[in-house]
Protein backbone atom coordinates (compact mmCIF):
# COMPACT_ATOMS: atom_id res chain seq x y z
CA UNK A 1 0.00 0.00 0.00
CA UNK A 2 1.58 3.48 -0.94
CA UNK A 3 2.51 5.62 2.26
CA UNK A 4 0.34 7.89 1.25
CA UNK A 5 -2.67 6.00 1.75
CA UNK A 6 -1.38 4.07 4.96
CA UNK A 7 -2.75 6.95 6.71
CA UNK A 8 -6.51 7.68 6.06
CA UNK A 9 -9.57 10.32 7.21
CA UNK A 10 -10.57 7.20 9.96
CA UNK A 11 -7.18 7.33 11.49
CA UNK A 12 -6.76 10.96 11.89
CA UNK A 13 -10.71 10.96 13.12
CA UNK A 14 -9.05 8.21 15.45
CA UNK A 15 -6.04 10.37 16.52
CA UNK A 16 -8.13 13.60 17.18
CA UNK A 17 -10.13 12.21 19.06
CA UNK A 18 -7.59 10.62 21.63
CA UNK A 19 -5.47 13.38 21.37
CA UNK A 20 -7.80 16.05 22.46
CA UNK A 21 -8.71 14.10 25.26
CA UNK A 22 -4.91 13.24 26.73
CA UNK A 23 -4.48 17.03 26.25
CA UNK A 24 -7.63 17.63 28.41
CA UNK A 25 -6.90 15.87 30.97
CA UNK A 26 -3.32 16.88 31.10
CA UNK A 27 -4.77 20.42 31.61
CA UNK A 28 -6.89 19.42 34.41
CA UNK A 29 -3.91 17.26 35.86
CA UNK A 30 -2.33 20.32 36.50
CA UNK A 31 -4.72 21.86 39.18
CA UNK A 32 -4.33 17.89 40.85
CA UNK A 33 -0.36 18.70 40.50
CA UNK A 34 -0.54 21.94 42.74
CA UNK A 35 -3.05 20.66 45.02
CA UNK A 36 -0.71 17.10 45.88
CA UNK A 37 2.86 18.71 45.26
CA UNK A 38 3.48 16.43 42.87
CA UNK A 39 4.76 17.35 39.30
CA UNK A 40 2.72 17.19 36.65
CA UNK A 41 5.29 14.60 34.81
CA UNK A 42 4.02 11.69 37.05
CA UNK A 43 0.76 12.51 35.66
CA UNK A 44 1.71 12.29 32.47
CA UNK A 45 3.25 9.34 32.62
CA UNK A 46 0.71 7.49 34.00
CA UNK A 47 -1.40 8.58 31.32
CA UNK A 48 0.98 6.97 28.67
CA UNK A 49 0.80 3.91 30.37
CA UNK A 50 -2.47 3.70 31.12
CA UNK A 51 -2.74 4.20 26.78
CA UNK A 52 0.32 1.64 26.15
CA UNK A 53 0.17 -2.14 26.29
CA UNK A 54 -1.43 -2.87 29.88
CA UNK A 55 -4.35 -0.39 29.45
CA UNK A 56 -5.87 -0.01 26.36
CA UNK A 57 -3.55 -2.10 24.27
CA UNK A 58 -1.76 1.01 21.94
CA UNK A 59 1.23 -1.03 20.96
CA UNK A 60 4.13 1.52 20.43
CA UNK A 61 7.88 0.59 21.02
CA UNK A 62 10.12 2.35 18.90
CA UNK A 63 12.94 3.83 20.78
CA UNK A 64 14.31 5.55 17.22
CA UNK A 65 10.83 7.40 17.06
CA UNK A 66 10.87 8.18 20.91
CA UNK A 67 14.32 9.59 20.96
CA UNK A 68 13.46 11.76 17.60
CA UNK A 69 10.46 13.22 18.98
CA UNK A 70 11.81 13.35 22.57
CA UNK A 71 14.48 15.13 20.77
CA UNK A 72 12.27 17.86 19.02
CA UNK A 73 10.28 18.41 22.18
CA UNK A 74 13.53 19.03 24.08
CA UNK A 75 14.30 21.92 21.74
CA UNK A 76 11.07 23.76 22.59
CA UNK A 77 11.16 23.21 26.20
CA UNK A 78 14.67 24.72 25.78
CA UNK A 79 13.39 27.20 23.87
CA UNK A 80 10.38 28.22 26.13
CA UNK A 81 13.09 28.22 28.93
CA UNK A 82 15.30 30.95 27.70
CA UNK A 83 12.67 33.22 26.72
CA UNK A 84 11.34 33.22 29.54
CA UNK A 85 14.31 34.02 31.84
CA UNK A 86 15.59 37.46 32.43
CA UNK A 87 18.98 37.78 32.74
CA UNK A 88 19.02 39.95 35.44
CA UNK A 89 17.83 36.94 37.70
CA UNK A 90 20.68 34.48 36.29
CA UNK A 91 23.44 36.76 36.00
CA UNK A 92 25.24 36.08 39.27
CA UNK A 93 24.16 32.34 39.01
CA UNK A 94 25.58 31.49 35.62
CA UNK A 95 29.39 31.04 36.82
CA UNK A 96 28.17 28.21 39.29
CA UNK A 97 25.62 26.45 36.69
CA UNK A 98 28.15 26.60 34.57
CA UNK A 99 30.57 24.90 36.55
CA UNK A 100 27.87 22.40 37.92
CA UNK A 101 26.67 21.25 34.40
CA UNK A 102 30.35 20.63 33.75
CA UNK A 103 32.34 19.49 36.40
CA UNK A 104 29.36 19.10 38.33
CA UNK A 105 28.46 16.12 35.76
CA UNK A 106 31.68 14.45 35.60
CA UNK A 107 31.57 14.21 39.75
CA UNK A 108 28.35 13.10 39.32
CA UNK A 109 28.90 10.51 36.38
CA UNK A 110 31.94 9.41 38.42
CA UNK A 111 30.25 8.52 41.94
CA UNK A 112 27.22 6.44 40.14
CA UNK A 113 29.72 4.76 38.08
CA UNK A 114 31.31 3.17 40.70
CA UNK A 115 28.64 2.28 42.25
CA UNK A 116 27.11 0.73 39.38
CA UNK A 117 29.99 -1.18 38.87
CA UNK A 118 31.28 -2.52 42.32
CA UNK A 119 27.38 -2.52 43.34
CA UNK A 120 25.25 -3.25 40.32
CA UNK A 121 28.43 -5.38 39.09
CA UNK A 122 27.70 -3.79 35.76
CA UNK A 123 30.93 -3.54 33.45
CA UNK A 124 32.68 -0.28 32.70
CA UNK A 125 31.00 0.62 29.97
CA UNK A 126 27.78 0.33 30.72
CA UNK A 127 27.84 1.93 34.26
CA UNK A 128 29.29 4.81 32.69
CA UNK A 129 26.54 4.93 30.35
CA UNK A 130 24.06 5.06 33.20
CA UNK A 131 25.76 7.10 35.25
CA UNK A 132 25.94 9.83 32.98
CA UNK A 133 22.02 9.59 31.73
CA UNK A 134 20.98 10.04 34.78
CA UNK A 135 23.61 13.37 35.31
CA UNK A 136 20.93 15.56 34.18
CA UNK A 137 18.50 17.53 36.02
CA UNK A 138 15.28 18.59 35.21
CA UNK A 139 14.03 22.27 37.30
CA UNK A 140 10.66 21.91 35.35
CA UNK A 141 10.14 19.12 37.33
CA UNK A 142 11.46 21.36 40.68
CA UNK A 143 9.43 24.48 39.39
CA UNK A 144 6.12 22.40 39.53
CA UNK A 145 5.90 21.77 42.74
CA UNK A 146 7.28 24.82 44.08
CA UNK A 147 4.60 27.40 42.59
CA UNK A 148 3.52 28.62 45.99
CA UNK A 149 7.15 28.11 47.84
CA UNK A 150 9.22 31.29 46.88
CA UNK A 151 12.27 30.82 47.03
CA UNK A 152 15.28 33.34 46.71
CA UNK A 153 16.80 34.95 43.03
CA UNK A 154 19.76 33.10 43.74
CA UNK A 155 18.27 29.74 44.43
CA UNK A 156 15.81 29.86 41.14
CA UNK A 157 18.40 31.50 38.94
CA UNK A 158 21.21 28.81 39.24
CA UNK A 159 18.15 25.98 39.09
CA UNK A 160 17.28 27.88 35.62
CA UNK A 161 20.64 28.27 34.40
CA UNK A 162 21.94 24.71 35.08
CA UNK A 163 18.87 22.93 33.79
CA UNK A 164 19.42 25.15 29.96
CA UNK A 165 23.37 24.03 30.31
CA UNK A 166 23.47 20.99 31.46
CA UNK A 167 21.39 19.11 29.00
CA UNK A 168 23.68 20.07 26.05
CA UNK A 169 27.26 18.49 27.39
CA UNK A 170 25.17 15.68 28.49
CA UNK A 171 24.08 15.35 25.35
CA UNK A 172 27.18 14.78 24.07
CA UNK A 173 28.63 12.44 26.97
CA UNK A 174 25.83 10.09 26.59
CA UNK A 175 25.75 9.92 22.38
CA UNK A 176 29.91 8.99 23.09
CA UNK A 177 29.88 6.06 25.74
CA UNK A 178 26.67 4.91 23.90
CA UNK A 179 29.04 4.36 20.43
CA UNK A 180 31.67 3.41 22.82
CA UNK A 181 29.16 0.66 24.19
CA UNK A 182 28.01 -0.28 20.43
CA UNK A 183 31.69 -0.89 19.05
CA UNK A 184 34.55 -0.21 21.32
CA UNK A 185 36.88 -1.25 18.92
CA UNK A 186 36.55 1.61 16.92
CA UNK A 187 36.27 3.75 19.78
CA UNK A 188 38.18 7.36 20.35
CA UNK A 189 40.52 7.86 23.00
CA UNK A 190 39.16 9.67 26.30
CA UNK A 191 41.25 12.70 25.22
CA UNK A 192 40.04 12.82 21.80
CA UNK A 193 36.31 12.82 23.16
CA UNK A 194 36.94 15.82 25.52
CA UNK A 195 38.33 18.23 23.13
CA UNK A 196 35.32 16.85 20.70
CA UNK A 197 33.14 18.08 23.71
CA UNK A 198 34.98 21.00 24.43
CA UNK A 199 34.37 22.58 20.62
CA UNK A 200 30.91 20.82 20.33
CA UNK A 201 29.92 23.41 22.95
CA UNK A 202 31.94 26.36 22.80
CA UNK A 203 30.90 26.55 18.66
CA UNK A 204 27.39 25.33 19.70
CA UNK A 205 27.49 28.36 21.89
CA UNK A 206 29.00 30.39 19.78
CA UNK A 207 26.36 30.03 17.44
CA UNK A 208 23.46 30.10 19.39
CA UNK A 209 25.01 33.55 20.50
CA UNK A 210 25.05 34.97 17.20
CA UNK A 211 21.81 33.76 15.77
CA UNK A 212 20.12 34.61 18.87
CA UNK A 213 21.54 38.69 18.29
CA UNK A 214 21.25 38.68 14.33
CA UNK A 215 17.82 37.22 14.42
CA UNK A 216 16.28 39.68 17.05
CA UNK A 217 17.84 42.66 14.92
CA UNK A 218 16.03 41.58 12.27
CA UNK A 219 13.19 40.65 13.90
CA UNK A 220 13.12 44.18 15.15
CA UNK A 221 12.96 45.66 11.89
CA UNK A 222 10.49 43.24 10.49
CA UNK A 223 8.23 43.41 13.15
CA UNK A 224 4.98 43.87 12.02
CA UNK A 225 1.62 44.41 13.43
CA UNK A 226 1.02 41.21 13.83
CA UNK A 227 1.85 39.95 17.77
CA UNK A 228 0.97 36.06 16.56
CA UNK A 229 3.77 35.72 13.52
CA UNK A 230 6.10 37.82 15.47
CA UNK A 231 5.99 35.37 18.03
CA UNK A 232 6.10 32.55 15.46
CA UNK A 233 9.06 34.13 13.86
CA UNK A 234 10.76 34.48 17.36
CA UNK A 235 10.45 30.44 18.30
CA UNK A 236 11.20 29.50 14.36
CA UNK A 237 14.95 31.43 15.19
CA UNK A 238 15.17 29.49 18.50
CA UNK A 239 14.81 26.08 16.54
CA UNK A 240 16.87 27.32 13.58
CA UNK A 241 19.96 28.20 15.93
CA UNK A 242 19.85 24.39 17.32
CA UNK A 243 19.28 23.39 13.51
CA UNK A 244 22.46 25.31 12.27
CA UNK A 245 24.75 23.87 15.32
CA UNK A 246 23.67 20.58 14.93
CA UNK A 247 23.86 20.84 10.97
CA UNK A 248 28.01 22.00 11.90
CA UNK A 249 27.92 18.92 13.89
CA UNK A 250 28.18 20.73 17.14
CA UNK A 251 25.80 21.29 20.20
CA UNK A 252 22.67 21.72 18.73
CA UNK A 253 21.18 22.05 22.39
CA UNK A 254 23.10 24.50 24.31
CA UNK A 255 22.83 26.78 20.73
CA UNK A 256 18.89 26.71 21.09
CA UNK A 257 18.80 27.97 24.91
CA UNK A 258 21.30 30.52 24.57
CA UNK A 259 19.42 32.02 21.45
CA UNK A 260 16.30 31.90 23.07
CA UNK A 261 18.12 33.47 25.71
CA UNK A 262 19.66 36.17 24.05
CA UNK A 263 16.28 37.09 22.32
CA UNK A 264 14.43 37.04 25.64
CA UNK A 265 16.24 39.25 26.83
CA UNK A 266 16.58 42.04 23.69
CA UNK A 267 13.26 44.10 24.83
CA UNK A 268 11.83 43.03 21.24
CA UNK A 269 8.09 44.25 21.03
CA UNK A 270 5.40 41.60 21.74
CA UNK A 271 6.95 40.12 24.72
CA UNK A 272 3.82 39.00 26.10
CA UNK A 273 2.77 36.92 22.93
CA UNK A 274 6.03 35.84 22.27
CA UNK A 275 6.27 34.21 25.91
CA UNK A 276 2.79 32.89 25.80
CA UNK A 277 3.31 31.03 22.15
CA UNK A 278 6.47 29.52 24.06
CA UNK A 279 4.60 28.66 27.02
CA UNK A 280 1.90 27.00 25.40
CA UNK A 281 4.61 24.83 22.95
CA UNK A 282 6.62 24.07 25.82
CA UNK A 283 3.82 22.60 27.78
CA UNK A 284 2.73 20.59 24.91
CA UNK A 285 6.00 19.42 24.23
CA UNK A 286 6.13 18.27 27.40
CA UNK A 287 2.84 16.77 27.29
CA UNK A 288 3.64 14.93 24.53
CA UNK A 289 6.60 13.86 25.50
CA UNK A 290 5.87 12.29 28.82
CA UNK A 291 3.07 10.49 27.59
CA UNK A 292 5.11 9.00 24.53
CA UNK A 293 8.01 7.94 27.20
CA UNK A 294 4.63 6.38 29.40
CA UNK A 295 4.08 4.88 26.22
CA UNK A 296 6.95 3.14 25.38
CA UNK A 297 7.61 1.89 29.04
CA UNK A 298 6.92 -1.88 29.51
CA UNK A 299 5.30 -2.60 32.90
CA UNK A 300 6.14 -6.49 32.77
CA UNK A 301 9.54 -5.32 32.46
CA UNK A 302 9.62 -2.54 35.22
CA UNK A 303 9.23 -5.05 38.50
CA UNK A 304 12.82 -6.29 38.04
CA UNK A 305 14.66 -2.92 37.46
CA UNK A 306 13.06 -1.59 41.32
CA UNK A 307 15.93 -2.95 43.42
CA UNK A 308 18.60 -1.67 40.99
CA UNK A 309 16.93 1.87 40.94
CA UNK A 310 16.22 2.50 44.23
CA UNK A 311 20.11 1.47 45.06
CA UNK A 312 21.33 4.04 42.25
CA UNK A 313 19.43 6.54 43.21
CA UNK A 314 19.94 6.63 46.25
CA UNK A 315 23.50 6.92 45.97
CA UNK A 316 22.66 9.49 43.38
CA UNK A 317 20.42 11.43 45.37
CA UNK A 318 22.20 11.04 48.89
CA UNK A 319 25.97 10.82 47.49
CA UNK A 320 26.69 11.89 43.85
CA UNK A 321 24.78 15.05 43.45
CA UNK A 322 25.84 16.75 46.89
CA UNK A 323 29.46 15.72 46.16
CA UNK A 324 28.79 17.19 42.57
CA UNK A 325 27.46 20.33 44.39
CA UNK A 326 29.70 20.87 46.94
CA UNK A 327 33.01 21.00 43.97
CA UNK A 328 30.73 23.28 42.21
CA UNK A 329 29.53 26.01 44.24
CA UNK A 330 31.72 25.82 47.43
CA UNK A 331 34.61 27.92 45.56
CA UNK A 332 31.53 30.92 44.69
CA UNK A 333 31.19 30.70 48.90
CA UNK A 334 27.75 29.49 48.07
CA UNK A 335 26.03 29.03 51.78
CA UNK A 336 25.84 25.65 53.02
CA UNK A 337 21.37 25.80 53.35
CA UNK A 338 21.85 26.38 49.70
CA UNK A 339 23.97 23.70 48.45
CA UNK A 340 21.53 21.52 50.74
CA UNK A 341 18.73 22.81 48.66
CA UNK A 342 20.42 22.95 45.40
CA UNK A 343 21.36 18.56 46.16
CA UNK A 344 17.48 17.78 47.22
CA UNK A 345 16.72 19.65 44.35
CA UNK A 346 18.10 17.45 41.87
CA UNK A 347 15.29 16.26 40.37
CA UNK A 348 15.22 13.97 36.98
CA UNK A 349 12.82 14.46 34.53
CA UNK A 350 12.22 13.65 30.80
CA UNK A 351 15.81 14.26 29.54
CA UNK A 352 17.55 11.14 31.17
CA UNK A 353 14.40 9.09 30.17
CA UNK A 354 14.93 10.17 26.50
CA UNK A 355 18.46 10.22 26.57
CA UNK A 356 17.92 6.38 27.98
CA UNK A 357 16.55 5.53 24.15
CA UNK A 358 20.40 6.69 22.86
CA UNK A 359 21.91 3.20 23.67
CA UNK A 360 18.65 1.24 21.86
CA UNK A 361 19.08 3.58 18.93
CA UNK A 362 22.84 2.75 18.67
CA UNK A 363 22.78 -0.90 18.94
CA UNK A 364 25.00 -0.97 22.38
CA UNK A 365 25.60 -4.19 24.02
CA UNK A 366 23.44 -5.59 27.06
CA UNK A 367 21.63 -2.96 27.57
CA UNK A 368 18.10 -3.41 27.25
CA UNK A 369 16.71 -2.92 30.22
CA UNK A 370 18.35 0.78 30.50
CA UNK A 371 14.36 2.52 29.91
CA UNK A 372 12.94 0.72 32.17
CA UNK A 373 15.34 1.30 35.11
CA UNK A 374 15.80 4.87 34.48
CA UNK A 375 11.67 5.24 33.60
CA UNK A 376 11.72 3.64 37.54
CA UNK A 377 14.22 5.66 38.94
CA UNK A 378 12.57 8.69 37.72
CA UNK A 379 8.78 8.11 39.15
CA UNK A 380 10.14 6.80 42.30
CA UNK A 381 12.23 9.73 43.29
CA UNK A 382 9.88 11.85 41.76
CA UNK A 383 7.45 11.13 44.66
CA UNK A 384 10.30 11.17 47.32
CA UNK A 385 11.99 14.55 46.31
CA UNK A 386 8.64 16.34 45.12
CA UNK A 387 6.33 16.77 47.77
CA UNK A 388 9.29 17.79 49.94
CA UNK A 389 10.81 20.21 48.20
CA UNK A 390 8.46 23.03 49.70
CA UNK A 391 9.11 21.40 53.55
CA UNK A 392 12.75 21.53 52.86
CA UNK A 393 12.87 24.87 51.82
CA UNK A 394 11.08 26.25 54.97
CA UNK A 395 13.00 23.59 56.95
CA UNK A 396 16.23 25.49 55.80
CA UNK A 397 14.98 28.90 55.92
CA UNK A 398 15.43 29.98 52.48
CA UNK A 399 11.62 30.24 51.33
CA UNK A 400 10.89 33.88 51.19
CA UNK A 401 7.68 35.61 52.13
CA UNK A 402 7.93 37.73 49.41
CA UNK A 403 7.05 36.57 45.53
CA UNK A 404 7.54 38.84 42.23
CA UNK A 405 5.78 37.48 38.80
CA UNK A 406 5.92 39.10 35.88
CA UNK A 407 2.71 39.24 33.83
CA UNK A 408 1.71 38.64 30.38
CA UNK A 409 -0.34 41.35 29.43
CA UNK A 410 -0.68 41.88 26.09
CA UNK A 411 -1.13 45.55 25.85
CA UNK A 412 0.12 47.97 22.78
CA UNK A 413 -0.11 50.82 24.60
CA UNK A 414 2.09 49.80 27.72
CA UNK A 415 4.76 48.31 24.57
CA UNK A 416 4.91 51.52 23.33
CA UNK A 417 5.94 53.34 26.58
CA UNK A 418 8.10 50.52 27.65
CA UNK A 419 6.13 50.01 30.34
CA UNK A 420 5.85 46.58 32.60
CA UNK A 421 3.73 44.99 34.96
CA UNK A 422 4.49 42.71 38.02
CA UNK A 423 2.71 41.06 40.25
CA UNK A 424 3.86 40.99 44.02
CA UNK A 425 2.38 38.97 46.99
CA UNK A 426 2.90 39.54 50.20
CA UNK A 427 3.58 36.34 52.73
CA UNK A 428 2.76 35.60 56.06
CA UNK A 429 5.98 36.41 57.48
CA UNK A 430 6.88 39.46 55.14
CA UNK A 431 7.79 42.98 56.93
CA UNK A 432 5.41 44.50 54.14
CA UNK A 433 3.33 44.24 56.83
CA UNK A 434 1.93 47.22 57.83
CA UNK A 435 4.07 49.34 55.35
CA UNK A 436 2.24 52.46 53.73
CA UNK A 437 2.08 52.66 49.77
CA UNK A 438 4.53 55.87 50.23
CA UNK A 439 6.53 54.64 52.47
CA UNK A 440 7.76 51.81 49.95
CA UNK A 441 9.81 54.58 48.48
CA UNK A 442 9.52 53.16 44.76
CA UNK A 443 11.68 54.57 41.70
CA UNK A 444 10.68 57.21 39.83
CA UNK A 445 8.57 55.21 36.85
CA UNK A 446 7.20 52.56 39.59
CA UNK A 447 4.02 52.93 41.10
CA UNK A 448 1.28 50.35 42.89
CA UNK A 449 -1.57 50.58 41.17
CA UNK A 450 -4.16 48.06 42.49
CA UNK A 451 -4.14 45.93 45.43
CA UNK A 452 -6.05 42.76 45.37
CA UNK A 453 -7.26 42.03 48.98
CA UNK A 454 -9.29 38.51 49.83
CA UNK A 455 -12.18 38.76 47.55
CA UNK A 456 -11.55 42.38 46.22
CA UNK A 457 -9.88 45.05 44.63
CA UNK A 458 -9.21 48.77 45.22
CA UNK A 459 -6.64 51.66 43.57
CA UNK A 460 -4.27 52.25 46.66
CA UNK A 461 -3.30 55.50 47.81
CA UNK A 462 -0.48 57.25 49.54
CA UNK A 463 -1.01 56.05 53.43
CA UNK A 464 -2.53 52.36 51.78
CA UNK A 465 -1.12 50.08 54.25
CA UNK A 466 -0.02 46.64 53.11
CA UNK A 467 -1.46 43.53 54.58
CA UNK A 468 -0.31 40.07 54.85
CA UNK A 469 -2.20 37.92 51.80
CA UNK A 470 -2.58 40.97 49.51
CA UNK A 471 -1.06 41.04 46.34
CA UNK A 472 -0.08 43.95 44.74
CA UNK A 473 0.23 45.21 41.16
CA UNK A 474 3.13 47.58 40.26
CA UNK A 475 2.98 49.21 36.66
CA UNK A 476 6.79 50.53 36.05
CA UNK A 477 8.62 51.75 33.21
CA UNK A 478 11.58 49.24 31.69
CA UNK A 479 14.37 51.13 32.84
CA UNK A 480 13.02 51.34 36.66
CA UNK A 481 11.86 47.22 36.71
CA UNK A 482 14.67 46.08 38.33
CA UNK A 483 15.13 48.63 40.85
CA UNK A 484 11.39 48.46 41.96
CA UNK A 485 12.06 44.96 42.66
CA UNK A 486 14.96 45.35 44.46
CA UNK A 487 12.91 48.21 46.64
CA UNK A 488 10.06 46.08 47.70
CA UNK A 489 12.11 42.92 48.29
CA UNK A 490 14.35 44.88 51.06
CA UNK A 491 11.33 46.42 52.46
CA UNK A 492 10.01 42.92 52.63
CA UNK A 493 13.27 41.77 54.05
CA UNK A 494 14.07 44.03 56.40
CA UNK A 495 11.25 46.59 56.96
CA UNK A 496 10.26 50.15 56.29
CA UNK A 497 13.66 51.47 56.98
CA UNK A 498 15.19 49.88 54.94
CA UNK A 499 17.98 51.38 52.87
CA UNK A 500 18.08 54.34 55.40
CA UNK A 501 21.60 55.28 56.10
CA UNK A 502 22.71 55.02 59.72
Amino acid sequence: MPVADSFTLHDLTSALLVGSVVLLVSVAAVRLSVKSGLPSLLIYLAIGLALGESGLGINFDSAQLTQVLGYAALILILSEGGLSTRWEGIRRSVGPAAVLSTVGVLVSVGVVALAARYVLHLNWDNALLVAAILSSTDAAAVFSVLRRVPLPRRITGMLEAESGFNDAPVVILVTALAARSADGGHAESWAILALKAVLELGVGAAIGLAVGWLGGQFMRRAAGGSSGLFSIGVVALTVLAYAVAASAHTSGFIACYLAALVLGNLRLPHRAAVQGLSTALGWLAQIGLFVLLGLLASPDRMAGQVVPAIVIGLVLLLVARPLSVLFSVAPFRIGWRDQVFLSWAGLRGAVPVVLATVPLTVGAKGIDWIFELVFVLVVVFTLIQGPTLPWMARRLGIAEDYQSLDLAVESTPLEEMGAEMLQVTVGEASRLHGVEIFELRLPVGANVTLVVRGDGAFVPVANTAIRRGDQLLIVTTAESRTRAEKRVRAVSQHGRLAGWKK
